[in-house]
């Protein structure tokens, strides 16, 4: 027989994954809260003691999606030995993770709206933008690239693959990732110093 708190953490992980299901299937606004428990086969106020409200469920799954992407872009990255090869395959491997339907509706289209542009952003820098200043902070100590700010180039280069990942969201060509990763490519690329 499960002990208490073996019950209390399966009740946690039903929750968060009907929850992560549910909202990537069809988003926040259009899943109501009894659906939720009934998925899980737990009652509401399982999902009160353990998160409060709704807001606070998909505070854990965006937290969790977000440390799947950042796991799938550490793996592509670490598996290289030259930087500037790892922040490439990090980029390219962040555009990749954002083509998944359910990812790009939880973390990049859901997240801002539910808990508002402040609070994502925070959840964001902290779960990957720390990564994307890492790989910098070693291109400018392994002289790849000039000294520079770290931090707000971090964040431009945050911002735009955001954005790149939601254009390639809706987009239709034939190309379009294609194009986009050469073009991040080409953005990278200038960031490089000669010589």
């Amino acid at each position: 027989m499960a002990s208490k708190a073996e019950q209390s953490e399966a009740t946690r992980k039903a929750l968060v994954a009907e929850a992560r299901r549910l909202f990537a299937e069809r988003g926040y606004a259009d899943v109501g809260l009894a659906e939720l428990v009934r998925a899980a086969g737990v009652t509401k106020g399982a999902l009160y003691h353990h998160f409060g409200s709704k807001e606070g469920l998909f505070r854990e799954v965006l937290r969790q999606v977000q440390g799947d992407v950042a796991d799938r872009i550490e793996q592509a990255a670490d598996a290289l030995p030259d930087p500037w090869d790892r922040l490439s395959a990090g980029c390219r491997a962040f555009l990749s993770a954002g083509a998944d339907p359910g990812i790009r509706r939880i973390m990049l289209i859901d997240a801002p709206a539910v808990l508002g542009w402040e609070e994502w952003r925070a959840m964001d820098e902290a779960a990957s933008a720390r990564h994307l200043a890492d790989a910098l902070a070693d291109l400018v100590d392994a002289g790849a690239i000039a000294p520079r700010p770290i931090e707000p180039l971090a964040h431009l280069l945050s911002g735009a693959m955001n954005e790149a990942a939601l254009w390639l969201a809706r987009s239709t060509g034939p190309t379009d990732e294609e194009d986009t990763v050469r073009e991040l490519t080409g953005l990278l690329d200038g960031l490089r110093t000669r010589g």
